[in-house]
């Protein structure tokens, strides 16, 4: 097994083992189908799925995560990850649970559109009663409602958990958002939120590396940061090192990495 290996001799005595380190197994996926599609903006499109399967789910918290799997099969957990009947890993990608109906038995995701997402390809074909899973939902965030501010970042990916956090900050608490999206078109009308259009040259992130490092965050504020994760590790280092901000004060998350096909929220 990938998560154990041990020498036994004849006669049944362990002689020795090693033991990898083993994760603790997610939540169980749950079949599901599409109930509708709908497009937020030309590059993110709203998919809702529902079931009887979605009974006993729990309610998902603010910015919390699912597990979309994109196979009609459901895959085992072997001990550090999701594995087919032959082995081979299934297409799973992380989403932000948006809204879920415990009486419907719906769920909301936002999918952010892109070329060479196998997530993208999916909802560009996906159609009502195509069927899928779920898995979750995982952690969520903590909101602060007696903080006396928040900074808010993200890219395209973490719109769905910035619109669910701003709508959570009490109306009388200043709130400053940064977004970054890879087209003007992708902007949300709803959203308040200074919008910077990534340079088709520069790394994913960098005008959002940019617009937390001139934003101004006052004392006691409470800041949240999502996107891809080199930009975000630059952004944490940036916040923890060069303005000496405490952890308890910051929640920082890639929710996806460039290059790497596996594990992209929203792709």
């Amino acid at each position: 097994m990938p998560n154990l290996i041990a020498a036994t001799l004849s006669g049944g005595r362990n002689v020795g083992a090693m033991s990898l380190r083993l994760r603790r197994e997610p939540p169980r996926f749950r079949r599901v189908t599409v109930r509708g599609l709908e497009p937020v903006t030309s590059r993110l499109h709203r998919v809702t799925l529902g079931g009887d399967d979605l009974d006993g789910f729990e309610h998902p918290g603010l910015a919390a995560s699912v597990r979309l799997l994109l196979s009609h099969e459901k895959p085992t957990w072997n001990g550090n990850e999701f594995l087919l009947a032959d082995g081979t890993r299934p297409v799973i990608r992380t989403l932000t649970p948006l809204r879920f109906d415990p009486e419907a038995l719906t769920l909301d995701v936002e999918i952010v559109r892109h070329d060479g997402g196998a997530m993208s390809a999916w909802v560009d074909v996906a159609s009502p009663g195509d069927e899928v899973a779920i898995s979750g939902p995982g952690r969520g965030y903590d909101l602060d409602t007696a903080a006396p501010a928040f900074v808010i970042a993200g890219d395209e990916t973490a719109l769905p958990a910035i619109g669910q956090l701003l709508e959570a900050v009490p109306s009388s608490t200043a709130v400053t958002v940064d977004v970054e999206v890879a087209d003007p078109a992708a902007t949300i009308p709803h959203i308040d939120a200074s919008w910077h259009v990534a340079e088709p040259d520069a790394p994913p992130g960098d005008s959002l590396v940019r617009a937390v490092e001139a934003a101004v965050i006052p004392d006691g504020a409470r800041v949240w940061v999502a996107g891809e994760a080199a930009a975000v590790q630059r952004i944490r280092k940036h916040l923890f090192e060069q303005r000496g901000l405490p952890r308890s004060q910051c929640t920082v998350r890639g929710y996806w990495k460039h290059g790497r096909a596996g594990g992209e929220e929203g792709s």
